[in-house]
């Protein structure tokens, strides 16, 4: 069975009609727009943009969609999720798909999985052709029983045919007959969807904002009822409960839900030890809506009051840090200066209350503010919670997670400093571009203990420093839209004075 659209617009599809006309009749256009295709996701418009990355005439993209997957020794499938290059061209989260973009012919055809019976009544039928067609922004939709005559009749019609995949594990499945098999290519295809995928257009970035609604709804119920919680786990719980009742079935990533010194672990994830006695809470946590995701963090006590003149002031620094840095966005400048600049206010600010030793000037080239602050200002948002790019957001590949190792004092030194030869490569920022800003405080015991015998020993003052271990972390993040004369916060969640409001009006205090 083969569904096919009759259209020669570009979606949203637009008609126009024209009445009949005779010599004493004026001509009456009257347009008429299908506001079902403007909702769609546009992924026609997205494989149009990615096959210009080539700057070729002919040729077929191919992909294909995450199989359904059983877990190891069970009949049990794993959770499924839609592979993001595959959602990309096709906007298609159902398993077991394939789709195909034949450059010269401007076609995008969709292949479905085909009908089962057995499937049908144990699970529900899977995706007709028919509602395909309806639900995507796609030329053509067919059975996958269809592929591999497709393949061979594009094959046969194309000379010289040529294949793009993104990995040569991903060829198509198909079976050609002999003079008939076609050349491929793995080289082009993911370097150009990754130049695309990092300018989000305004349908990617509806979908962002959301994922940020919902995610705020969810980190405000925490703050409502964090007063009456006794576990790192309830915590867990109504963020998740909140997410899935709004919509939100999937997370973007792991939550991290951690109270204490637990807050001093950048991925912490076990998420189930006690509040009681300890001061802050770091809730790194955000919902995906359609794909996309959100990654907002916030951290909090757990009463209206701050718990310690401490914990006020660190929170207070990291504040400072994220809204200058914040305040500095827009279309031309370089991430990297941002990052800088963070680290800056980071040093003046910990010379302050006392827990390092010198001048600014003299401790920038020493990267010791890395064992406060150990990892990068933000990442690229997208189909990913680190979304894809053509070149690495600081110019330093290593800086995602951190710089750690035997080279870390090195690394720091050369990140650090003005006179490192990655500064003037180091990209600058785009309009269309999303990207979190979260500046981070932290006292790991483990840090020290590697600084307190290291090159960093004499710079830090471990006496002031045991005061504030019990604070554990403070991380404050919202996702960022780059334009070209500034930015748009994508993130609502409250934080700062407006947080704590919230868990006053809620404790009726």
């Amino acid at each position: 069975m083969t569904a096919i659209r009759d259209n020669t617009t570009s979606s949203p599809e637009v008609l126009l009609e024209a009445c009949d006309i005779d010599q004493d009749t004026d001509y009456t256009i009257v347009l008429r727009i299908d506001y079902d295709s403007m909702n769609k996701y546009p992924a026609k418009q997205h494989a149009r943009r990615v096959a210009a990355q080539f700057n070729v005439t002919g040729g077929l993209i191919y992909l294909t969609g995450q199989q359904t997957r059983l877990l190891e020794d069970s009949d049990q499938s794993r959770p499924f999720r839609q592979r993001r290059y595959f959602f990309y061209l096709s906007g298609v989260d159902e398993a077991d798909c394939h789709l195909t973009y034949d450059i010269r012919r401007d076609k995008l055809i969709l292949f479905v999985p085909n009908f089962d019976v057995r499937r049908a009544i144990w699970m529900g039928p899977t995706l007709r052709p028919e509602d395909a067609l309806s639900r995507y922004d796609v030329d053509g939709v067919e059975y996958f029983e269809a592929l591999d005559q497709y393949l061979a009749h594009w094959s046969q019609n194309n000379p010289d045919p040529l294949i793009y995949v993104l990995h040569e594990s991903q060829k198509p499945p198909a079976v050609f007959a002999v003079g008939l098999e076609p050349q491929y290519d793995s080289s082009k295809l993911l370097p150009a969807m990754d130049a695309c995928r990092v300018i989000k257009d305004d349908h990617e970035i509806g979908l962002i904002k959301r994922a940020n609604e919902v995610t705020t709804a969810a980190h405000t119920a925490v703050l409502q009822n964090v007063s009456r919680m006794q576990n790192e786990a309830e915590i867990h719980g109504t963020f998740l409960q909140t997410c899935v009742s709004q919509g939100a079935h999937s997370q973007a990533y792991e939550i991290i839900a951690a109270s204490g010194e637990n807050a001093a672990t950048l991925h912490y994830t076990k998420n189930n030890e006690l509040l009681k006695g300890r001061q802050l809470v770091c809730l790194d946590a955000g919902a995906e809506w359609n794909c996309y995701a959100c990654d907002v963090t916030r951290t909090f006590p757990l009463s209206c009051q701050w718990p310690s003149e401490e914990a006020r002031e660190i929170y207070e620094i990291v504040q400072l840090m994220q809204e200058e840095c914040i305040s500095r966005i827009k279309q031309g400048v370089r991430f990297r200066d941002l990052h800088l600049l963070a680290h800056d206010i980071a040093i003046e600010q910990l010379l302050r209350l006392g827990i390092l030793r010198g001048t600014v000037d003299e401790l920038r080239p020493t990267g010791v503010s890395m064992v406060f602050f150990p990892h990068g200002l933000g990442h690229h948002l997208g189909l990913e919670v680190h979304d894809v790019s053509p070149e690495s957001i600081n110019a330093l590949q290593n800086n995602k997670e951190g710089l750690q190792g035997e080279n870390a004092v090195e690394a720091c030194m050369e990140f650090l400093t003005e006179m490192s030869p990655c500064t003037q490569s180091a990209p600058t920022l785009k309009a269309g571009m999303v990207l979190t800003v979260e500046p981070g405080i932290y006292f790991s015991r483990l840090a020290l203990k590697e600084a307190k015998r290291g090159f960093w020993k004499d710079l830090i003052d471990m006496d002031v420093v045991e005061r504030y271990i019990p604070v554990g972390g403070v991380r404050i993040e919202d996702d960022i839209l780059v334009t070209k004369d500034g930015y748009e916060n994508l993130t609502t969640a409250p934080k700062g004075a407006a947080m704590l409001e919230v868990i006053r009006q809620a404790a009726g205090v």
